[in-house]
Order: structure tokens, then C-alpha cells, then sequence
């Protein structure tokens, strides 16, 4: 049974999704079930090779329990935050983990001996939204995931664009609000500086003073919103103008049939979704309107997109060995015509 095979069902996926305070792990089938589920602080403050040793040791032992039980790891999947050069295999730059230009794929296949694929955090999540989630049986899919920041990942016929540099998707840099806050990035009036889970509370913190009793998170001001709170309605609505304008502009650079959003503020259900649609609706002109819907696989989604990467990765290389044989095959018959004519004509 070749490592592409769906009904393997004894073969697994080493799955990492890498984040700047924990590591979600597991043991993925061919098929997108997790057998097998851990989770491990990063401790990212020990430094970029600390956590390196740590993603390393992990998957060693996901895969020695994988054989403890019976299963067969066929390949290890990794999914980091930044900007990820999936070609190379190499973590460029990462805020969270402190990466710079790690050649994480290299040091797990010398670790391990089994072929890793090395994925962005964002772009695997999307990944698996689009085959196994919300998006699932839509060919053109733009995952957004919004929390600290803001980032999507656009899938199409389930391969998510990389772009260029490694960058695609920053849709959270996307301006929306000129001479507004000024973001991480240098610039102010960035998508993410009004409509991220993050700049949601702050943006009450800022305006409350100090009526704010207690540090207030997205979650607090949706419910304060819903409740009928005037401050709380207007940060929530300034917001959802925001992300509506993000993603009117996504939409018509990427004309999707589905729209799926993810991380911490989609958790607040109805609350952002029934105004989001109404909002976005209005901004839509010629251009045909997604359907909008929250994710499905919760914070499974980044193991289960780094196992689905893996899984392709080994795909193409298997199509590759099997191209090669053929090659070699008609060359090995091309050369024996060859000879069978020369040593006809020699008679």
C-alpha cells in the first residue's frame, strides 16, 4: 500500500502546529482523523534553538508512540507563525519563536528520516478548513483568521497560494483606515489596528479610561455589545465596518465562493456574523457575494492542515519517483530498438 493512500489505515502523519506560547501535536490518518493528541508549552523566551530542540524532541516522541501502537509514520508535518519559505523548507522570520532563517524541514528529516513538509501556520489552517472544514466541496476558499493579528489564507482546488516570498495572505495590512492606529508593521490604519481580537479590547480599554475596571477582552465587549452597552456597541460596530471593508477588498481580488473565519473573535459566533454578512453585503457591488461562515475544526485546524501538507508533499515525491521509472523504462526501450536496429543492419 503505496503512503498516498487514503485507506492505509495503520499510517500516520507527525503533525506540529508551533505557536509562540504552545505546541499543538498529533498523529493524523491519511484520511484527517487525529489518533493521537498532545500539546507542549513552546517556552519561547529559551531562545530559537531551545524551542528548535523542543519541535524536534516532540516529534521524535509522536513518532515512537506511533510505533509503540502499531501505526506507521510516514511523514512530519510543521506548521510556524511568520513568514515561512515552504519551497526551501525554512522558517525566515517568526516574532513569536524568535526564527530567523531556521532550515526546520532539514533538521527534521536528519532527526527524523522521514520527509517533512514545512507549512505557515495560517496557510495549513486554511488548508484544512478548505478540504476537511467549513469550506469543505468549495473550490475557492478564503480562510481569515483573526486574533492577536489578522492573516488569511486564500485555497483554491485545495493548495493554498504561498505567493512570491512566502507572504501571501497578509490581508491584515490591508489598509482600511488612513491616519488610524499605528500598527506593528510601521503603518498606521492597518485592518488588524480596528478589527483583530486584540485591538478590539484595547480599543475599549482606550476609550472606557477609567470607567475600565478590569482588562477587557473582544469576547467581554461582544457580550457587553449584545447586552445593549452604548460604549461596547460602538467599538463592536467600528469593527465590523472594519473587517467588512477587509473583506470586500479580499473578495474582489479573489472572487471566493466561501468565506471562513477563524481564531479568537470568530468564537463570538451570531454576534459577529449576522452584522458581518449585513455589512458586507452592502459592499458588495458586481462582485458575486461568499457565503460567510465561522470555522469548523477549531485549533485542530493548524495540525490537521501541517498533516494534509506532509501528505501532498509525499504524493508529489511518490508522482516523481514513478514519472522517473517510467522515463527510465521507455529510455531502457529506446535503447534496446536502437541496438536491435544496429545489429540488424550489421547483418
Amino acid at each position: 500500500m503505496t503512503s498516498g493512500d487514503a485507506g492505509a489505515t495503520d499510517q500516520v502523519v507527525v503533525a506540529l502546529d508551533v505557536g509562540g506560547t504552545g505546541m499543538k501535536c498529533a498523529l493524523v490518518r491519511p484520511d484527517g482523523v487525529a489518533v493521537r493528541t498532545e500539546r507542549h508549552p513552546t517556552n519561547a523566551a529559551r531562545g530559537p534553538a531551545a524551542v528548535v530542540g523542543t519541535i524536534l524532541d516532540v516529534a521524535v516522541g509522536l513518532a515512537d508512540r506511533a510505533r509503540a501502537d502499531g501505526l506507521t509514520p510516514i511523514a512530519v508535518g510543521i506548521a510556524v507563525p511568520g513568514v515561512v519559505d515552504e519551497a526551501r523548507g525554512v522558517a525566515v522570520w517568526s516574532a513569536n519563536v524568535g526564527f530567523r532563517d531556521v532550515p526546520l524541514r532539514d533538521l527534521a528529516v536528519a532527526r527524523l528520516g522521514l520527509p517533512t513538509a514545512l507549512g505557515h501556520d495560517v496557510r495549513v489552517g486554511g488548508l484544512a478548513e478548505a478540504r476537511l472544514g467549513a469550506g469543505r466541496g468549495t473550490p475557492h476558499v478564503l480562510f481569515v483568521a483573526i486574533g492577536t493579528g489578522i492573516a488569511a489564507a486564500h485555497v483554491v482546488d485545495g493548495s493554498a497560494s504561498v505567493g512570491a516570498h512566502g507572504a501571501a495572505g497578509e490581508i491584515g495590512h490591508i489598509l482600511v483606515r488612513p491616519g488610524g492606529p499605528r500598527c506593528g508593521c510601521g503603518r498606521p490604519g492597518c485592518l488588524e489596528t480596528i478589527a483583530s481580537a486584540a485591538a478590539v479590547g484595547r480599543r475599549y480599554a482606550e476609550l472606557a479610561g477609567a470607567a475600565a475596571d478590569a482588562p477587557v477582552t473582544a469576547a467581554d465587549v461582544a457580550e457587553r455589545a449584545a447586552a445593549g452597552e452604548p460604549l461596547a456597541g460602538q467599538v463592536w460596530r467600528e469593527a465590523i465596518e472594519a473587517l467588512a471593508d477587509g473583506l470586500a477588498t479580499g473578495q474582489a481580488l479573489f472572487d471566493v465562493a466561501t468565506i471562513v473565519l477563524g481564531g479568537g473573535l470568530a468564537q463570538a459566533g451570531d454576534r459577529l456574523l449576522t452584522p458581518l454578512r449585513a455589512a458586507l453585503h452592502e459592499r458588495m457591488t458586481f462582485h458575486r457575494e461568499p457565503r460567510l461562515v465561522a470555522a469548523a475544526l477549531g485549533d485542530e485546524a493548524g495540525c490537521l492542515g501541517a498533516a494534509l501538507l506532509a501528505l501532498d508533499a509525499v504524493r508529489v515525491r511518490d508522482q516523481d519517483a514513478v514519472r522517473v521509472r517510467d522515463d527510465d523504462a521507455v529510455r531502457v526501450r529506446d535503447d534496446d530498438a536502437v541496438r536491435v536496429r544496429d545489429h540488424q543492419e550489421e547483418r
